[in-house]
């Protein structure tokens, strides 16, 4: 399998042009707490965990949809919202984040790697160099 290297990654992250002001990074764990740490040192903005899960370690699903594992404890109404990811590809749990959203003034999505508003990299599928279970 394919791998990036951090490098790569913070490039991108670097070259963003965002189009929209953010008050918020939400992270959709586990796979984008990184992620989401590396645009929040860029951004300069409050950071939030959105404790979903939908695939297991091998990136199977494992539910039919995303699952809720923790409650929503931070405050996201009327709040610009990036909603941030390692990987999208059926855009199922952007649609479960957004849902849980609701009430924010807008969400848009970033992903390391897939669909997204905003996408670092749209590639088959590569190790991400924070998967240290995957070395």
């Amino acid at each position: 399998m394919n791998s990036k290297t951090i490098d790569e990654i913070l490039n991108k992250i670097k070259a963003i042009d965002f189009h929209e002001d953010f008050d918020t990074i939400v992270a959709i764990a586990r796979g984008g707490i990184f992620p989401a740490a590396l645009i929040q040192q860029r951004l300069l903005i409050d950071f939030e965990i959105l404790w979903l899960n939908f695939r297991n370690e091998k990136q199977q699903p494992q539910y039919e949809e995303p699952v809720l594992l923790k409650p929503v404890n931070f405050d996201y109404f009327n709040k610009k919202i990036l909603l941030v990811d390692d990987r999208s590809r059926t855009g199922k749990t952007f649609d479960k984040g957004i849902a849980l959203l609701k009430g924010a003034m807008y969400i848009k999505t970033l992903v390391v790697n897939g669909k997204a508003d905003y996408s670092l990299f749209d590639e088959e599928c590569f190790t991400f160099p924070w998967r240290l279970a995957d070395t």
